[in-house]
């Protein structure tokens, strides 16, 4: 590997042209990530790349820089020139937003996002008007060479980001149909944070001579975020929210929760408690966005409620406290969210509500971080009391001492006299008249939140049932435990059936895919999965939004509607196979859903005979 350019300090070593070193000056960007430095000269050059780097090293300039500077502005053809496959949704909008941004001097450059969930129509007009760029979901493509309505018989650069997550996901067999109808001809950059065996073949396979790249990064999170976490039922997180914020000392705050309806009803609950707060979500206009970070920056607003995706490159100094109101699927997310805070080596707080269904997530975030979070308990009523007496008494204080008081004093001691009055009394009345009908202190009768409190030896338990997997399986996704019958549902999970079966086609690669692409859920918090003739049944997390049901529900897996539904009935009668799971890590190729490949398609085919199929959730 050469590291010609590893200690490269500024973009213009690194061969780019003008109009791509001015779009990076204009962003504020002047020096080269390692990725960076050490990709894009070989990638101007032509050559393969596989690149090794964690998410957050700045893979995304690494290959859309040097895509951007040999791009054929002047060939007159209409077609895409380069395509990049991104595991999710939101990856795909997020590398396409980052792609137009750097091509802000480039007059005429096209760049479509492709991904399921969005309307066909929308895909399609933008492709009749030509594209030099697509950005894709490896489903949504796969849909569109179908229909001959993508054509990539000019396509000069293919690159794959986050491999590794596309295998994770049950993608891999679509990204390898997708290199087998692509251009032989072409430059190829595959980027990933691990190197799995079936990413080794696919390099093998699909990269000719590839200059290979690899970028530490260091795991974990700073030491000047103390991170804590709250055990709190769903029904009672935004009282506790409410609560925990009005004893925190917060400077500036960003709330992250996973729907767009949750930054709005948040942000509104917040307002009317007398919080300068404000919603950050897609919905949004895109100056809206911007200015509703630029009001956080300069004090005018204190707290945001965001999705991740809204609050992507949101970077405010003054944050000091992070909540976690939904806890994410991705304990990658959650790093990124907490990072929000505690820069340039100023102290900063994660705080993260968890209800009990939650906990194993909670336990995944602890290995990711490779910390241990504090459990807090819940504000109390005589807590919240006391801190406002002390606030009022606080406030009083400074008005005291510093404002002008001579034309009330004058005003209430001639009232005090006119009706023989307690001066103390008067004070009392210009409190009520002051804080009006809402009550200064909460009515400990009426107290509903109550505390939620682990069962005596649960944590102990779940983490010596945590390590026994990681042991029977590796520590890296080794050899699997043989797939449990379909039983009572776990804790923390729900039994959903949809309506694509055996029949259809279906594997439980393609189940998990489509979840976690379109449910914004990691495939680790899939649970099992049982195939039948006609219909599937599934375990998934308790507690999913409603708009994450309604996605699911109209989500497509083989040509079907999933009609995401409870279930409550009872499992038919059948041939139980004692399959191993499908190992998304590639350490095991064997039994990857059954069948055999069809040709034509690049999908498998059921057995004949097969009925069902087990997922034990891990």
């Amino acid at each position: 590997m050469s590291d010609d350019f590893a200690g490269t300090t500024d973009f213009q070593q690194l061969g780019l042209p003008d109009f791509l070193l001015q779009s990076l000056q204009q962003l504020g960007y002047h020096t080269p990530s390692p990725i960076q430095a050490k990709s894009i000269p070989h990638l101007l050059e032509g050559r393969d790349i596989l690149g090794q780097a964690q998410t957050g090293t700045g893979k995304t300039a690494a290959f859309s820089l040097p895509m951007l500077a040999r791009l054929e502005m002047d060939s007159g053809s209409r077609l895409p020139q380069a395509l990049i496959l991104a595991p999710t949704r939101e990856l795909a909008i997020q590398v396409a937003e980052s792609i137009k941004t750097y091509a802000r001097n480039m007059p005429g450059v096209e760049v479509a996002a492709i991904y399921g969930g969005q309307d066909y129509r929308t895909q399609l007009r933008a492709l009749r008007q030509g594209v030099q760029i697509v950005v894709g979901t490896p489903g949504r493509i796969m849909d569109h060479l179908r229909r001959n309505t993508l054509d990539l018989s000019e396509l000069k650069l293919l690159v794959l980001d986050e491999a590794d997550e596309m295998l994770r996901m049950g993608f891999i067999e679509d990204v390898e149909w997708i290199l087998q109808h692509v251009p032989e001809e072409r430059q190829t950059a595959l980027f990933s944070a691990t190197m799995p065996p079936v990413i080794r073949r696919i390099t093998n396979n699909y990269l000719r001579n590839p200059q290979e790249v690899t970028v530490k990064m260091k795991t974990g999170v700073a030491d000047t975020i103390k991170q804590s976490y709250w055990l709190v039922r769903q029904s009672q997180k935004k009282e506790a929210l409410l609560r925990i914020i009005e004893l925190e000392p917060i400077d500036a705050a960003i709330i992250f929760v996973r729907t767009r309806s949750g930054t709005t009803e948040i942000a509104e609950a917040l307002e009317a408690q007398g919080y300068n707060a404000a919603a950050l979500n897609g919905d949004m206009q895109q100056q809206q966005r911007e200015q509703t970070i630029d009001r956080l920056k300069r004090g005018k607003l204190d707290i945001v409620v965001a999705t991740d995706v809204a609050a992507r490159g949101l970077d405010v100094e003054r944050i000091t406290h992070v909540f976690n109101y939904d806890i994410p699927y991705d304990t990658e997310a959650y790093v990124h969210r907490i990072g929000r805070t505690g820069r340039a080596g100023r102290e900063g707080k994660a705080l993260l509500l968890v209800t009990p269904g939650e906990k194993r997530m909670l336990r995944n975030i602890e290995r990711a971080t490779r910390q241990s979070l504090n459990q807090e308990e819940l504000p109390t009523v005589s807590a919240i009391n006391e801190h406002r007496v002390e606030r009022l008494k606080s406030r009083l204080s400074a008005v005291i001492e510093e404002q002008d008081l001579h034309f009330f004093h004058d005003l209430l001691s001639q009232y005090q006299k006119d009706n023989n009055l307690d001066p103390i009394q008067v004070a009392a009345a210009m409190a009520v008249l002051h804080f009006g009908k809402k009550p200064l202190l909460l009515d400990p009768n009426r107290d509903k939140l109550a505390p939620v409190h682990e069962r005596r030896g649960e944590r102990e338990r779940g983490d010596r049932r945590d390590r026994r997997e990681r042991g029977e399986r590796g520590e890296r996704g080794g050899e699997r435990r043989p797939r449990r019958e379909m039983g009572a549902v776990e804790s923390g999970m729900k039994r959903y059936r949809v309506d694509v079966g055996r029949d259809h086609g279906v594997k439980p690669s393609n189940l998990v895919g489509a979840i976690a692409n379109e449910g914004g859920i990691d495939s680790s918090f899939i649970g099992r999965i049982n195939i039948f003739n006609d219909f599937s049944v599934i375990d998934l997390p308790e507690g999913m939004p409603s708009e994450v049901e309604s996605t699911l529900r109209k989500t497509r897996v083989s040509g079907q509607p999933l009609n995401l539904a409870q279930f409550h009935g009872e499992m038919p009668e059948q041939k139980q196979h004692a399959r191993r799971r499908p190992n998304h890590r590639g350490n095991d190729r064997r039994n990857t859903g059954g069948g055999h490949r069809d040709r034509s398609s690049g999908n498998r085919r059921p057995n004949r005979g097969e009925r069902s199929e087990n997922r034990s959730r891990d």
